[in-house]
This record gives structure tokens, C-alpha cells and sequence, in this order.
């Protein structure tokens, strides 16, 4: 059974989320996304959680949960949670979020109970634990062996593993003797797997996508994601499919760009500067204009800790798509600032209708059937996008990267001549 699943979002008590992001919108928009497992988030809240246990039953067939007031949806939720330890490592102060993934209520309680030692989880959605990062595991995994913890967003300046200001430079080093539970990390929006099998000490490792999203919306909500072919959906069967690296199950990532990404370059955003990491190196990471630090963007922070040229492919791994959201893509081509404008809106909604979700109109809907629903400039770009051949600005210091447009139309054989990561339909893996 094929399962598209966002294992990392968050629920309305994180900050900068939205007060709508409730379970019934989350499960709705999940459905329009294309996605049939979605991450509860934020389990560790104890408000949401208890949110979650109302909204929630278990569906004894899966081990997941299904909607109380919506039995027929196909929308499964797992429950999931993130955290952020603070702690710290020879003298140096590291901050790094983790998520966690648990198999049922019981676990969670338990595992919330141990946490509430380390710190106030009502105090957000995310909280912030005084504890190192092996203590966290240590603690997950004494709770139960079906638990599973892995570096979230796993490259981000702030709050990561690789983190440029309070990183580590080995995910050894970050977990130490409790590495021996970690067998994935996320890529978060800025990296994608090609740039993080770079480095072949990740070799070890699955490599997870999911949207970290705020909101339910079509923009954000599975944006990035994990693909799965299993003989039953259930969530043992994920558990196990990510510990032991088996890309007969987890086929493929889906992500977005990494140029669009928040943090893909080098760059300061008050005084609109980004560079690639050759030209930040030249400038000394220093910005131009107001003598400040830059943000070291990901893709410099791979640079400096890769030991294999950019062209390397990991044999045997799970492959990738590139997309971006469908929303940001009628947006660019309609040149309007906001994929929330009812002109997106109508275009977006009349896709869904005629090919079912947003993944079967990005990845798998042919060009011809497209331009019977929206302009052929929407139904080229969308195209574009699929195969790999429109550039994004990229993004830098908190600033989305911009879609640019003046690419010239490609047939997929053309793209597939010109470059070593090849864009795949769904057919391709299954």
C-alpha cells in the first residue's frame, strides 16, 4: 500500500501557528494534499494533547489513529511531538530540536512524565528541555523500544544538529553513546538528500522529509514528505522501514527545492545581501553593508563538512523528487504576492477537482490534461517544475527563495540528458 506521510508539524499551542490548526482542518487539507498519515505534532503539550485524545481514536488495523467525529476518512494520525534541548558541550552552548515518534497514549503519558522533569511542556507546543540530547534519547527510549528520535531540520542555522551558530559538526558528537537509537535525520526545507550524501558519515542514516508546517494550508502542510510501499499500513511497519533503511519500503523523499528554502545561501536580510558559499567566503561571512556576521546559509554549511563532491549518488538509498507547492506555483506564474488570493484559490481548486490531490496534478497529471483546466502558462510551469528544469533564487537569512520563470520548455527527455538528479514520476517506483 502506498503511503505519503508528514511525520513533523505542530498543533495551535506552538508558537507562530496558527489558532485554526486544529485536527478535523489538519485531517482536511491532508486529504486536498495528497498525504494519508499526518503527524499529530506537539504531543507533549498537554493541552493539545488533550485536544488529540478526544479528536482521536486508535485504529486497531494500523496501530494509528483515525478522527472520532469522521470514521470514514482515510486520513491516518500518528503521534509525534518535537523538543528542544538546551545544553552544554565542551564549554559551548548547544541548542537542538528533535523529533520524537510514539506508538500510543499510554507511551506518551509516560514519556511526558519523565520530560516534565526537564522542563515546563505547557509552556509551548515545542518546549524546551534542560537536558542534553543523549539524556533525551536515553529517556525516549527507556519509556519504550518502538519509540523513535532523529534531528530535526537537521541543517538550519538555529536549533539543529549541524546548526552554523549552535550545531555540532558530527551527529557522533551530539548523540554520543546514544547514537545507537538514532537511525534517521530530517533534511529540513534548505537541504535535500543529494546535498546530505555529501557526507559519507550520514551514510548510516534515513534520510526523512516533512513539512515542520504552522498551518494547514496547501503551501505548507506536506510540502516535503516520505513515500512508503508497505504490505501493511501500520505503525510498526514505518518504525521499522526507516531503522533499517529499507528502500524497498521508504521509496522516495519528496522535497521541495532547497533553494526555496529559508536558509539555503549565505545572507543578511535587513540589508537584502545573499551569496553562494564561494562568494561568502570571500567576504569573510561578514555583510558588506553593516560590517555584521551573515547567517551562514546550508548549503556553505555542507561545503565545509563534506568529505565527496557534489555529483555523488548513494547507491541502495531511497530517491528524491523536487516539487514546490502548487499553490506558489499559479501564484508566480499569475504574479500575484500571496497564495491565499481567491484568483489562486479558484485555479488550485479546480485542479483538485479534475485530478483528485496535489500530488497527482505535481507529479503525475500530463500537460495536455492540465491545459483543459488552467492556462497552458500554469500547466508548463507545473511541468517545469516536475522535471527539474525552472531555477529558484535562493532563499537566504529568513527569506523564502523565488520561483523564476523565464526557463525555456523542456521535453522530460531533454531534462533527464542534462543533469545527474533525474525527476521521477511516481510510476518510476512502483
Amino acid at each position: 500500500m502506498r503511503v505519503i506521510a508528514d511525520l513533523h508539524i505542530h498543533g495551535r499551542y506552538s508558537r507562530a501557528t496558527s489558532s485554526q490548526m486544529n485536527l478535523p482542518e489538519i485531517a482536511r487539507y491532508s486529504k486536498i494534499k495528497g498525504l494519508n498519515l499526518i503527524g499529530t505534532g506537539d504531543f507533549t503539550h498537554p493541552g493539545w494533547l488533550k485536544e488529540v485524545k478526544q479528536s482521536l481514536v486508535l485504529d486497531s488495523d494500523t496501530c494509528l489513529f483515525k478522527l472520532v467525529d469522521n470514521p470514514d476518512s482515510q486520513t491516518r494520525f500518528m503521534l509525534t511531538t518535537e523538543v528542544c534541548t538546551i545544553f552544554d558541550y565542551k564549554g559551548v552552548s548547544k541548542k537542538i530540536h528533535h523529533v520524537i515518534l510514539s506508538p500510543n497514549f499510554e507511551t506518551v503519558e509516560q514519556l511526558n512524565e519523565r520530560l516534565a522533569c526537564f522542563g515546563d511542556l505547557a509552556s509551548d507546543g515545542r518546549p524546551i528541555l534542560n537536558m542534553t540530547a543523549p539524556q533525551l534519547v536515553e529517556e525516549v527510549m527507556a519509556v519504550s523500544g518502538w519509540n523513535m528520535v532523529f534531528p530535526a531540520h537537521a541543517w538550519t542555522p538555529w536549533f539543529s544538529l549541524f546548526g552554523a551558530f549552535s550545531g555540532f559538526d558530527s551527529i557522533d558528537d551530539c548523540y554520543q553513546d546514544m547514537i545507537k537509537h538514532i537511525y534517521a535525520l530530517e533534511t529540513g526545507l534548505s537541504s535535500d538528500p543529494a546535498m546530505n550524501w555529501r557526507l559519507s558519515n550520514l551514510d548510516r542514516f534515513t534520510l526523512l522529509s516533512n513539512s515542520d508546517c504552522h498551518s494547514f494550508w496547501p503551501w505548507r502542510i506536506g510540502r516535503e514528505a516520505n513515500v512508503f510501499d508497505l504490505e501493511q499500513f501500520s505503525y510498526h511497519q514505518i518504525i521499522d522501514a526507516i531503522k533499517t533503511h529499507d528502500s524497498a519500503r521508504l521509496k522516495f523523499t519528496i522535497e521541495t527545492d532547497p533553494a526555496y528554502g529559508k536558509y539555503h545561501w549565505t545572507g543578511h536580510r535587513n540589508c537584502k545581501v545573499s551569496y553562494s558559499p564561494q562568494e561568502a567566503v570571500k567576504f569573510a561571512n561578514i555583510c558588506p553593508v553593516c560590517r555584521k556576521r551573515l547567517t551562514k546559509g546550508v548549503e556553505q554549511r555542507v561545503e565545509e563538512l563534506a568529505d565527496r563532491s557534489a555529483d555523488f549518488r548513494r547507491e541502495g538509498a531511497p530517491g528524491f523528487m523536487r516539487l514546490l507547492p502548487l499553490s506558489e506555483i499559479i501564484s508566480s506564474v499569475l504574479g500575484v504576492d500571496s497564495p491565499s488570493t481567491q484568483t489562486v484559490w479558484r485555479k488550485y481548486y479546480a485542479l483538485i477537482e479534475k485530478f483528485g490531490d496535489e500530488y497527482s496534478v505535481l507529479i503525475d497529471a500530463p500537460i495536455d490534461a492540465l491545459a483543459t483546466v488552467v492556462d497552458l502558462s500554469i500547466a508548463e510551469t507545473i511541468v517545469k517544475v516536475r522535471e527539474g528544469v525552472l531555477k529558484v533564487t535562493p532563499g537566504y537569512d529568513g527569506v523564502y527563495g523565488q520561483l523564476s520563470l523565464d526557463t525555456p520548455f523542456l521535453s522530460n527527455d531533454k531534462v533527464k540528458s542534462k543533469s545527474h538528479i533525474q525527476q521521477l514520476s511516481m510510476s518510476d517506483f512502483w
